[in-house]
């Protein structure tokens, strides 16, 4: 007994002296090692049975072991850096559910939980979300100060030990968050952007910019988190310049929210974490996590990836200048319409996005160029990935008028009502217009406007049907017009499906609806191809193949990984991460597009160009390859 006593006073001794050690701060500690921050709090919620909706944040006063669950899950699966349940926990945002009068208490007890919920060696943060990014108004900067103070000195006083800003899109909310907390504390503060365009924040700051204005205002670390994924987010940092002494964090997105199988959920693999993460470490990250749609699975992939891992010093990138050719309009031209088109022969159809700058110039000269390698359309997109684009309205109209291009342009269900989109598609008519794509549209809570709201009056296949009313002389509300519009109308087709068959049964209906042709997503392997062909041999309807060429092995991963409805075999993966270089992924990219070209145009008539990232010159060089093709074969005929 007296041994057994002895043995049981050793162990509590040595357990007091552990607890009593004393932990590096959190500045010390990110001085000189690699830190892993957490995963989503709300999405993983959801996916643990909580309604959508609720306010998670209420929940460290109604379900606090269920919170603590939350902790503990994150940090048993590698995290040291644990935020509070308070990203939302503001006035602003309580007031919605009839909290604010609990604000003190929720911030409280969350800091409370989180610290009993998880061992001596992790380090709480008090998460702290963007006031902006919920709303369409935007408040006086006066408002934002009391509440990023009333909110930030209850985390305080709780003992965080740090503040992390999250999902900021604006820079000059950001600052104001900044400098009312740097005035109350000297503990690390981090400021996060969320990036709606790669490299630049919604109110049209670079992230070089805007990295220094958060230094010089008090940030000790910077960085990215929400809305991109982890690709996404390591070439705006590769874009960037960041000051040296700032700590760097990135919390990736697990890929684009988006539609797989009928449901709409995040698309990125955990192991896909634990790849990007050596390459964010790569950029001179050290805190490392994840957001919307991240779950501990993510975080133990960083973890272990990065398991004795040291920081990586900063480089930053040498400035780079950007040439542009400025284009003079040309005079008008006509051709036949889409099915007239492809009727006679083969048809390309090539994307090219609209800027989401006021400068044109590269844009037309784009388009000019690819009209003159042989591109019959240039389909425009309507604000893809609800994000603010220039209106494809005013840019198919400069296309045909000033340069003789033919538009095709994409409308979706997402940003007009039926009275908008009537009064929308009427002024196509007028503009001799009458190619289009009908779409659903992302929804605007993952674009540059999260307050905005996504319209959706009609589904797709309903808005195709009223098109094809209006081709009838037929308004959306019955009333007869003096003229019929003559709209030839496509639909979208995502042939990266468990089960095709069942996308094609879909595709049918739209094609009873009223759809005339085709556009599908990129495909990225021959058997693809080949499979769609014998999916959709039967219908009567031309089908326009997507084909995109990658340009380089990130971005093959990223699309892979992230992007709903794209998948890229194993095969192609292996060439674009065997190129040494951005040239040689690039052509490496065009290569595999060709052969891919090759088998395409055995099967169909129609093929469809998107060019990535506005780079047309490879989409260019496509729709040469295949005009040659073509040539090559009429001349062996003859």
């Amino acid at each position: 007994m007296k041994q057994e006593k002895t043995k049981h006073c050793s162990s509590f001794i040595c357990f007091s002296l552990r607890r009593n050690v004393k932990k590096r701060t959190l500045r010390e500690h990110l001085a000189d090692s690699l830190l892993v921050g957490d995963g989503a709090m709300a999405t993983y919620m959801y996916q643990q049975g909580v309604s959508i909706g609720q306010c998670v944040e209420e929940l460290v006063l109604t379900n606090p072991r269920f919170v603590s669950q939350v902790h503990q899950a994150y940090y048993q699966a590698g995290a040291r850096l644990i935020e509070t349940n308070t990203y939302g926990a503001n006035r602003d945002r309580l007031a919605r559910y009839g909290l604010d009068s609990k604000i003190i208490r929720l911030n409280r007890e969350a800091v409370k939980i989180a610290r009993e919920s998880v061992g001596d060696d992790a380090y709480v943060v008090g998460s702290i979300g963007s006031v902006r990014a919920g709303r369409v108004q935007e408040i006086d900067p006066e408002t934002y100060r009391d509440i990023y103070e009333e909110q930030a000195t209850a985390l305080l006083h709780a003992d965080v030990d740090g503040i992390i800003l999250e999902t900021f899109l604006d820079l000059s909310e950001a600052l104001i968050a900044v400098q009312t907390i740097r005035s109350l504390t000297d503990r690390p503060l981090f400021a996060q952007l969320s990036t709606l365009e790669v490299g630049r924040t919604r109110d049209a700051f670079t992230l070089t910019e805007a990295f220094a204005k958060l230094a010089a205002a008090g940030a000790d670390g910077v960085g990215i988190n929400c809305r991109l994924g982890p690709v996404e987010i390591l070439r705006s940092l590769e874009n960037s310049v960041i000051p040296e002494q700032l700590i760097i964090s990135a919390f990736p997105n697990a890929g684009r929210l988006g539609m797989d199988d009928g449901e709409m959920q995040y698309k990125s693999d955990p192991a896909y974490f634990a790849e990007t993460a050596h390459l964010l470490v790569e950029q001179g990250v050290r805190l490392i996590g994840g957001c919307c749609g991240t779950t501990p699975a993510h975080i133990e992939q960083i973890a272990q990836a990065l398991a004795g891992k040291k920081p990586v010093p900063r480089r930053n990138p040498e400035p780079k200048l950007i040439e542009v050719t400025v284009l003079e309009p040309k005079t008008e031209r006509t051709q036949p319409n889409v099915l007239e088109r492809v009727k006679q022969g083969r048809t390309v159809i090539c994307e090219l996005d609209p800027p989401r700058d006021l400068d044109i110039r590269h844009f037309l000269n784009g388009a000019h160029r690819l009209a003159k390698a042989g591109v019959d359309w240039v389909t425009l997109a309507d604000n893809s990935l609800a994000t603010a684009r220039m209106s494809n309205l005013a840019l198919g109209a400069i296309l045909k008028k000033q340069l003789g291009v033919e538009p095709l342009l994409h409308i979706t269900c997402r940003d007009r009502n039926l009275l908008g989109q009537q009064s929308h598609l009427m002024g196509l008519h007028a503009l001799g217009i009458d190619q289009i794509l009908v779409i659903t549209g992302d929804p605007t809570r993952m674009g540059d406007l999260p307050g905005a709201s996504s319209v959706y009056d009609v589904t797709s296949f309903e808005l195709i049907r009223m098109v094809k009313q209006l081709n009838q002389g037929i308004s959306f509300s019955g009333k007869r017009l003096k003229q019929k519009a003559h709209f030839v109308v496509g639909t979208a087709f995502n042939p990266h499906v468990a089960k095709i068959e069942a996308a094609v049964k879909r595709l049918r209906k739209k094609i009873e609806a009223g759809a005339d042709f085709v556009m599908t997503q990129p495909i990225y392997d021959e058997q693809g191809i080949l499979n769609l062909y014998e999916a959709t041999k039967d219908l009567d309807i031309p089908i326009f193949v997507g084909i995109m060429p990658l340009t380089g092995y990130r971005n093959a991963m990223f699309l892979h990984n992230e992007v709903p409805g794209i998948k890229i075999s194993k095969s192609v993966l292996e060439r674009m991460e065997a190129c040494p270089d951005r040239e040689a992924g690039r052509r490496e990219g065009v290569q595999i597009a060709k052969e891919l070209l090759d088998v395409a145009m055995e099967k169909f008539a129609g093929i469809y160009l998107i060019t990535p990232f506005s780079l047309w010159k490879m989409t260019e060089e496509l729709a040469i390859y295949i005009r040659e093709k073509d040539q090559q074969k009429v001349a062996v005929k003859a």
